[in-house]
């Protein structure tokens, strides 16, 4: 039953199934054609700014500041200054259209550099890994900085429209144009637009901490191994898998919370802010002083805590401690002090990191094992315990391993990490020859809590997605409203008021496409980050790993690999995110996007007291309008489809994995399903008490 759940699983967890489920859990943050609804949105407004721009000019010039302008060019002409947001925002799409478009072709060929990597790794001996493999990373690196300088480009392209707009807006408050309840609606989005930009140099300097928590804890993962398997007792010699499984799980919680994070982030206005805020970042205290970076390092550890976890509930039959099993008698030691030994190395980790409530919740877990494994140690040599004592334990034991899988099932929703998750190749080749495929008594249980956890992760994804779109529907409409309205006018009746109005609404559009923008900016340095890493720290091991722990099969050169592996395929599973949604962008883009820009570019330079003028401003308009329902009907196609790939991965798990699981006790069930349901509902101050 074990090797046949493992070959399952295996099934379940290949590169190809991680990467699309990966899409299916980063779809409700990653569509873009839902972040792409303002921009025929963002053209039109340009388009009437252009036509505003032919009526009565005036003078922005009456207040400067002292240095000057820093963005407007022609503060003594109104009219000048709206061609300029017009001219500005015309570039902006331009450029990103053609960026878009090759970084959509330097994605495409990551997997080929993937696919060269593995092959080196499955086949090479240790000269020809040290001597190619970093080649082929380093590809994977040289298309991360393109890609990020092209994406940077355009973020910057984005970043001139809103700094002319904004600027244009203080220059009309400066100049008094503005009386009563206006000034105090133009100063109000100045500063939403001010903590925007706030935002984004706080993402940025997340970044550089990102950078460092991956070096931080590729070193670690590391020290983990050499410490765990000096200290693992030589009669486990195949249980270690499932520990360095663990290990490796962590490093790749990490980099999929630091991927979720760049998805999630959501700056002050942005759409759904305050539905979308508890992704962000979990429920914080007052006195915390941990930021999303900090809790996802700690949420990282969940997957060896809730392993070190199972490896005590392993002497735990029927209420019974296995006190025989427990204790070697010959070496004279208690098997679960491995177990020990690992929860006081997380706990030491963990006081390093700053405070919060995710923090407070697997120190609680470390120190309940810890306590537990000292009591067992207590009683293991002469195997004697009282009757009240061991169900005392026993209750302890399954308690200990409840909040453990609650606190994972934490981690999953933080981070965004698939519940079914693959063991590193090296680990599975070296199992394959082995006859005995896990040491774990309670295969069954744990299949049945990633079954559990991978139906309620994916059914909050569906509910997440489910918002974000009813969101978008809302926000369509606000923003329609003031374009209604101008279109409604005669040309005699735009005032200035009016005019304003429009900027405000122009510059909240354009704010909301330049935001994706810095995460794509993010999303290759970050490739960058774990490239570079892998190069200094993982390949660097690799080569001087001395090998001690001969009795086992797996060893430090092979764990090295498996670590290379595990951040290829990310660096690797990043790519295919962004090729996704390049594809995406260049989709809309030609149909909905390219033209309308190039309608502008022509209305911006026609005679606008011609017949021709008016006919070119209304084709523009019919044209935004049907940009704006296409994206909206692609918008629930993609919902629509989303549906049934969720749908269509639980049924492949249940019919695989769930079918072939003998029956469940009620009792194991309801444990399971508590933890899961625990795990992805709001946090509670209760449950890290």
């Amino acid at each position: 039953m074990n090797s046949q759940i493992a070959q399952i699983n295996q099934s379940l967890t290949t590169a190809e199934e991680m990467r699309n489920q990966t899409k299916l859990l980063m779809q409700p943050y990653a569509n873009w054609e839902e972040y792409l609804a303002p921009a025929p949105l963002s053209i039109a407004i340009m388009g009437e700014l252009v036509f505003i721009s032919s009526q009565t000019d005036f003078s922005i010039n009456k207040n400067p500041p002292k240095d000057g302008y820093k963005y407007i060019k022609y503060p003594e002409s109104f009219r000048a200054c709206l061609m300029q947001v017009c001219n500005s925002g015309w570039w902006a799409f331009n450029e990103a259209h053609k960026n878009m478009d090759q970084i959509r072709s330097h994605t495409l060929t990551v997997p080929d550099y993937m696919k060269n990597a593995v092959k080196i790794l499955f086949k090479g001996s240790d000269e020809v890994v040290e001597a190619h493999l970093p080649d082929q990373l380093d590809n994977i690196r040289v298309i991360a900085d393109e890609c990020l300088t092209l994406a940077s480009a355009t973020e910057n392209r984005f970043t001139d429209v809103i700094d002319i707009i904004q600027e244009l807006l203080e220059a009309c408050l400066n100049a008094q144009h503005f009386y009563g309840e206006e000034v105090e609606e133009i100063k109000k989005k100045l500063e939403e637009n001010k903590l925007r930009k706030k935002s984004s140099e706080e993402a940025v300097k997340r970044s550089e901490k990102a950078e460092k928590a991956i070096e931080k804890q590729l070193n670690e993962a590391h020290e983990t191994y050499k410490k765990a398997m000096s200290s693992l007792p030589s009669v486990w010699k195949m249980i270690h898998m499932d520990c360095v499984s663990a290990v490796t799980d962590s490093v790749t919680g990490l980099f999929n919370g630091l991927t979720s994070a760049i998805f999630k982030s959501q700056t002050i206005g942005c759409v759904a802010s305050e539905e979308n805020a508890q992704t962000e970042s979990h429920t914080k205290d007052q006195d915390e002083t941990a930021d999303v970076i900090d809790e996802i390092s700690i949420y990282s550890k969940a997957s060896e805590i809730l392993k070190y976890a199972e490896l005590i509930q392993e002497f735990v039959q029927e209420d019974n401690i296995q006190w025989n099993d427990l204790y070697d008698q010959k070496n004279k030691y208690t098997q679960s002090d491995f177990s020990l030994n690992q929860w006081e190395r997380i706990n030491g980790i963990l006081d390093d990191l700053p405070k919060c409530q995710a923090k407070k919740f697997a120190q609680k877990i470390c120190k309940k094992g810890i306590n537990i494994c000292k009591q067992l140690a207590k009683y293991a040599p002469d195997g004697k315990c009282e009757d009240d004592k061991t169900k005392e334990l026993t209750e302890e034991i399954r308690k200990l391993t409840e909040i453990a899988r609650k606190f994972d099932t934490k981690s999953k929703d933080a981070t965004n990490s698939s519940a079914l998750s693959p063991k590193p190749p090296m680990i599975v080749n070296v199992e394959s020859k082995s006859e005995k495929q896990s040491t774990s008594q309670r295969a069954s249980e744990n299949a049945r809590f990633r079954i559990e956890q991978s139906r309620a992760q994916l059914d909050k994804t569906r509910e997440i997605y489910e918002k974000s779109v009813e969101n978008m529907e809302k926000n369509y409409k606000e923003l329609t409203e003031i374009l209604i309205t101008m279109r409604n006018c005669e040309a005699k009746e735009i005032d200035f008021k009016t005019t304003i109005k429009m900027l405000v609404k122009g510059m909240d559009a354009m704010g909301r496409v330049k935001e994706q923008w810095e995460k794509m900016v993010h999303f290759f340095q970050m490739v960058s980050n774990i490239v570079k890493t892998s190069l200094t720290i993982t390949l660097k091991n690799f080569v001087t790993t001395a090998e001690k722990a001969q009795f086992l099969s797996y060893d430090g050169k092979l764990f090295s690999k498996d670590l290379l592996y595990s951040q290829a395929f990310q660096a690797s599973n990043i790519a295919s995110l962004v090729h996704m949604i390049s594809a995406t962008y260049i989709q809309v883009s030609d149909k909905h996007l390219m033209g309308q820009i190039s309608s502008l570019g022509k209305l911006m330079v026609m005679d606008k007291e011609k017949p021709e003028f008016e006919w070119e401003r209304l084709q523009l308009q019919n044209s935004c309008d049907t940009a704006e329902k296409d994206i909206l009907r692609l918008v629930r196609k993609n919902k629509n489809e989303f549906e049934r790939k969720t749908n269509s991965r639980l049924e492949k798990i249940d019919k695989e994995l769930l079918a072939i699981l003998p029956s469940a006790a009620p009792e194991e069930m309801k444990s399971i399903q508590a933890a899961v349901k625990s795990g992805f509902t709001e946090d509670k101050e209760g449950d890290y008490i």
